[in-house]
């Protein structure tokens, strides 16, 4: 899904460790959504990132607040490629970012809070890098990342960038900011929080239809933490926090932990039109999410559960 925002790089290659990076260079608004501090080049296409995890959130803790989500892991591996495309592959000002695909395997039994906020590292390699006209337009990369001596997750990533004369063809005709012009629309009434595994209602992401294998997906506009700026397209981690929530709904609260996610994005998503999850057993404990708009498929996730 495209990131639709246009920053310049700026410099920050060292700092302290607790300081994070301008927001502007992970494509977030709020520092609270900020989850990066310091990069280093470790190898030609290979970078260290270390990242500050809060011991409280709305949707990256538990409702509990005794461990990290798995969607947190998720969110900080985006933001590596966020950042390293500004600062090693000199994206240029004005390009959008697009999500196409993202997979995060988690090992849930390692991701407990602990009494001060949690310091991973980061550990990106670069497998390919787009180069259509001898500029990069797009990485694939792995990721690694550790909490002191333990791995925690995994991820790869596929995501490319265009200009916006390009991403407006896309968007037919739609600019980057055009979601600054329609004014939010009340969402439909969610699912009971504890169904979802959250502790408020405003964070249910799927609003019943009366059939439990299908789901509305609740765009919010003024949610604080998907849409902290305005956006012209359902982000693409909104999707991924919904695929997680549609699975706790299916396996009820003494079913299998969400722990995986192998996701691919298909088209652009628009915020003002209804969206269809569909949930289905994708064999064994794992769970199968596609979300549709119209006749399209925009987003499939086989959500896996936590190895025991």
């Amino acid at each position: 899904m495209p990131e639709s925002r246009q920053f310049a790089e700026l410099p920050s290659e060292t700092g302290p460790l607790t300081a994070t990076v301008p927001r502007e260079l992970v494509h977030r608004v709020s520092v609270a959504e900020t989850l990066l501090t310091v990069w280093t080049r470790t190898g030609p296409d290979c970078f260290t990132l270390t990242a500050r995890w809060p011991r409280a959130h709305r949707l990256h803790v538990s409702a509990d607040r005794s461990a990290h989500e798995p969607v947190l892991v998720a969110a900080a591996v985006r933001q590596c490629g966020a950042r390293l495309a500004r600062a090693a592959y000199a994206v240029l000002i004005g390009h959008q970012f697009v999500l196409r695909e993202l997979r995060v395997d988690t090992r849930p039994e390692h991701l407990a809070v602990g009494a001060a906020p949690a310091e991973p590292v980061v550990d990106i390699t670069v497998d390919a890098v787009r180069r259509p006209a001898g500029r990069p337009a797009g990485l694939r990369y792995g990721a690694v990342v550790r909490l002191g001596p333990e791995r925690v997750g995994t991820g790869r990533i596929a995501v490319s960038w265009t200009n916006e004369a390009v991403y407006r063809r896309m968007r037919g005709g739609r600019t980057a900011d055009a979601g600054a012009l329609r004014p939010p629309r009340p969402p439909p009434e969610p699912l009971p929080a504890g169904a979802v595994g959250r502790a408020l209602r405003a964070d249910g992401l799927l609003s019943p239809t009366g059939r439990p294998d299908r789901r509305r997906l609740r765009v919010d506009t003024a949610h604080p933490v998907f849409f902290g700026h305005p956006l012209d397209h359902v982000p693409g981690m909104l999707f991924l926090a919904a695929a997680r929530q549609a699975a706790r709904a299916r396996g009820g609260p003494d079913g299998p932990v969400p722990a995986s996610f192998h996701v691919a994005f298909h088209q652009v998503t628009e915020v003002d039109g209804p969206v269809w999850i569909e949930v289905s057993g994708a064999g064994g404990a794992d769970v199968q999410v596609v979300a549709g708009q119209g006749e399209s498929v925009a987003f499939e996730c086989r959500v896996g559960a936590a190895v025991g």
